[in-house]
């Protein structure tokens, strides 16, 4: 035994099946998350079935199905979205099964999508025009509000329309159709019919702004800021980066100071983003912003216009944060670049500028890519220095519009990772924000997958054109 011990540790398969298995179990996790993120994520488009719950003490109960567990007695109990969050307060409820009494599907029941106070769940029962009654009942109210909703939601006046619902105990409660966004009977839909309802909710969450302290709408505007803000960072980190890089390996007499450098470069790449936060917001928003202000808005002051957080100072700021990243990726492609390329083009006649300018960074440039990639992977997921610079909870107007300069660099932005942390963690109402969360984490992951796709292809493609590449 101890002679076999000696030989497993001496060859080295201990610890090759030690890494083996730590990398097994981490893709084991990681696949468990993502498939917790998918399930949930895609789950929460999915138009259930409304369902009403009969009750021993003779109530009703309106909702969708949420989950099921049991209760610290050891009861059986079920989860219930109920909505109406206006007339109870809450928007779930826990049901007790030996409770209920009989549970149906009734095909007369809908959802009603509001712009304020979440779902309403009931029946239809009147439809109103200025006092004066237009349908009665529920299949007449429910055969004359397709027109009547879409005109309510084209015009921008208030729609002299209303219509009066019931909830599961006949309470009553009158809504606006400008309130009203759209309803539905799910129980009445076939399977085709909720695929299409299935594919216009994810339409909506990816179009539309907001509402509801975040919980509800759409997240096209924390798409668009993460976006943007991701490409404004590349545009400045990959120059600064490279030129870092071809300094340091190309022209820099290789010595203690080049290796202090290098050094440094190191560090900055394990130092806290916070801290870039910090800095960030001292030197570029009130020391570069105030001055530009100071120079150029001196007629808005005290009102900041760049001497507060923006899209640009924040893209500023995790330009710092990635450029090491940059640097080192592009070091590496500089240096494995084959020396022959570069003799044979100064042998030609060429000058050390051509040779680097035509010769070395085209071929290094897969190296370079895969640097931007690492770079732009870290800053799309970063959430703590753009509190500091210039995210929001809800931005009131994009970036960029159609109003001159059409680029509005000055304006505070909204983020996927920050529309996160706001809604799972700072949000009032937390369980109807959960759904939220899972959708917002996963649309993050599918944009950061897609922006490194796209970096990946050009990197591939670069490889092929510059075959004498080993990067």
């Amino acid at each position: 035994m101890k002679q076999w011990f000696k030989h497993i540790m001496a060859s080295g398969e201990l610890f090759i099946w030690g890494c083996g298995a730590g990398l097994s179990l981490s893709l084991l996790m990681i696949a468990g998350l993502l498939v917790l993120i998918l399930i949930n994520g895609f789950g929460y488009f999915w138009p259930a079935d409304l369902v009403e719950l009969t009750l021993k003490d003779g109530k009703h109960v309106i909702g969708q199905l949420a989950g099921e567990d049991l209760s610290p007695k050891g009861d059986r109990r079920i989860r219930m979205k109920i909505g109406n969050r206006d007339l109870y307060g809450l928007d779930f409820r826990w049901i007790n099964g030996e409770q209920i009494v009989e549970q149906t599907k009734p095909v007369d029941l809908v959802m009603v999508e509001r712009r304020e106070w979440g779902n309403f769940y009931g029946r239809l029962r009147t439809l109103v025009k200025e006092d004066q009654t237009v349908a009665e009942g529920a299949d007449a109210v429910w055969h004359a509000l397709p027109s009547l909703l879409q005109d309510a939601y084209s015009s921008e006046s208030e729609s002299p329309y209303s219509m009066l619902v019931v909830d599961a105990n006949g309470k009553e409660k009158s809504l606006t159709l400008s309130q009203v966004i759209r309803v539905f009977r799910p129980n009445d839909l076939s399977t085709l019919e909720k695929v299409w309802v299935y594919v216009g909710n994810v339409w909506t969450v990816l179009t539309t702004e907001p509402r509801e302290a975040n919980t509800e709408g759409g997240i096209f505007p924390a798409i668009f800021g993460t976006v943007m803000m991701v490409m404004i960072m590349s545009l400045i980190v990959t120059p600064f980066g490279v030129i870092g890089a071809l300094y340091l390996r190309e022209y820099a007499r290789q010595g203690v100071i080049v290796r202090t450098v290098r050094i440094a470069v190191n560090n900055l790449a394990g130092v806290p983003s916070i801290v870039f936060g910090v800095f960030g917001l001292g030197f570029f928003v009130y020391g570069v912003g105030g001055t530009i202000d100071a120079l150029w808005f001196s007629d808005r002051l005290p009102t900041p216009t760049f001497g507060t957080g923006g899209i640009l100072w924040a893209s500023l700021t995790l330009a710092l944060l990635t450029v090491p990243v940059v640097i080192v990726s592009t070091e590496e492609g500089l240096s494995a670049v084959p020396r022959e390329y570069r003799e044979g083009s100064i042998g030609l006649g060429a000058t050390k500028w051509e040779t680097m300018w035509k010769v070395v960074l085209p071929t290094a440039l897969p190296g370079i890519l895969t640097g931007l990639i690492l770079a732009m992977a870290r800053a799309a997921g970063e959430v703590a220095p753009l509190m500091l610079t210039g995210v929001v909870k809800l931005a009131p107007a994009l970036p960029i519009d159609g109003t001159w300069p059409f680029f509005h660099l000055d304006r505070k932005f909204m983020h996927l990772g920050f529309h996160i942390y706001d809604v799972g963690f700072q949000s009032p109402n937390v369980e109807a924000a959960k759904p939220m969360v899972y959708v917002t984490t996963l649309v993050l992951i599918l944009v950061v997958v897609t922006l490194n796709l796209t970096g990946i292809i050009l990197r591939n493609r670069m490889r092929r054109k510059y075959a004498g590449s080993t990067v």
